[in-house]
């Protein structure tokens, strides 16, 4: 089903920015913002695009107390013609309401919630910045809007898009990071909602976050809840090793966020004949691998990042190298194929781009 959406276009609109190199991540928003409201009579309604602007909530509202809350993360490509494009998009909408649920927050109609994110980028078409590496990031985020107090199943909702025009996640660009792996902290347990993306998670995850930038590092790498042994995440991506030729990620047991840019990496190594395990991996056999030289390379992988290769590892005390602090070849590989397919660079053999509009 499509959802009827009304239009208010801005009277003011804002000076687009001049100096994309400039961009950063996350600080500079467009001109609209996409609304719909729910509740349990009426279902999802009252579906709106309007100028960007603060939203009411009531103080008591449910997203306040007690963090009812998802949202997901993807991007708007500019291809080489001057269309724009997005990137496995269903893959988002099927995450959102998989958190949707897990946080019993309404669902959305899939094929409603495309429609809605393809016709708010193309209303916003003209943020959608030309220069390479440059793209829109979209924030789909749903949350509780309960106006009073009490801990029960979400009776009303908010949906909301809002768009940032974005440069590199990392300013330093696809250069190798420090990770320093968290012995003390942890970011979900099975069972948890370690498989969702809601911001309990992330806001879970700043201390370790800041204790090691504090030490030098840029990330953390986080091993399980239960055992404290078994990697899972790095910082908010996904994280793989290539080991003896054969790439060894997670298994995705409910504690770790099942990544879009995870997925579409192992499909990758797979095209390419390598060899795929997803498993549990303990911290160990890690640095079993550091120690006997058969770690060749280390990478994070998200949306935001696309891939992260990872140069330096710390924990207990030692801090090792990987790849001699360089972004290897496979690495490197995955990052001008995920990003040739993007930005329409590279021939898209999977299905996996989603046309939206002529530039």
């Amino acid at each position: 089903m499509k959802y009827d959406i009304k239009i208010n276009k801005t009277t003011a609109p804002k000076a687009r920015p001049e100096d994309e190199s400039k961009l950063g991540f996350g600080r500079i928003f467009t001109d609209h913002m996409f609304l719909m409201d729910y509740n349990t009579e009426e279902g999802w309604h009252d579906a709106r695009i309007v100028p960007f602007g603060p939203l009411p909530i009531h103080p008591a509202s449910t997203v306040l107390h007690y963090g009812a809350e998802v949202f997901e993360g993807m991007k708007a490509y500019r291809a080489a013609d001057g269309s724009i494009q997005l990137f496995r998009p269903m893959e988002n909408v099927k995450r959102l309401n998989k958190s949707a649920e897990r946080l019993c927050l309404p669902e959305l109609d899939e094929e409603g919630c495309l429609d809605i994110i393809k016709t708010i980028v193309e209303l916003e078409k003209d943020w959608v910045p030309h220069s390479e590496g440059t793209s829109l990031y979209i924030r789909p985020y749903l949350f509780g809007n309960d106006p009073h107090l009490g801990v029960h199943a979400v009776k009303n909702a908010t949906f909301a898009i809002i768009c940032c025009p974005v440069g590199a996640y990392y300013a330093e660009g696809l250069n190798p990071v420090k990770i320093a792996i968290e012995s003390e902290d942890v970011r979900a347990v099975r069972g948890g909602t370690g498989y969702a993306k809601c911001g309990g998670n992330y806001a879970a995850s700043l201390r370790a976050g800041e204790r090691a930038e504090r030490n030098g590092y840029t990330q953390v790498l986080w091993l399980d809840g239960v055992d404290r042994k078994y990697i899972e995440e790095v910082g908010a991506m996904n994280v793989m090793f290539k080991i003896s030729g054969k790439i060894i990620t997670p298994a995705l047991t409910g504690s770790v966020l099942p990544g879009i840019t995870r997925k579409s990496c192992v499909e990758l190594l797979k095209d390419w004949g390598y060899e795929v395990e997803e498993r549990l991996f303990s911290v160990d056999e890690l640095f079993d691998a550091l120690e006997n030289g058969t770690l060749e390379e280390a990478w994070g992988t998200g949306t935001a990042a696309v891939v992260s290769p990872i140069g330096n590892l710390f924990y207990q005390g030692k801090e090792y190298t990987v790849s001699d602090n360089k972004i290897g070849e496979l690495t490197q590989k995955l990052y001008d194929n995920l990003t040739g397919i993007q930005w329409g660079k590279v021939e898209d053999t999977h299905g996996w781009i989603e046309p939206v509009c002529n530039g």
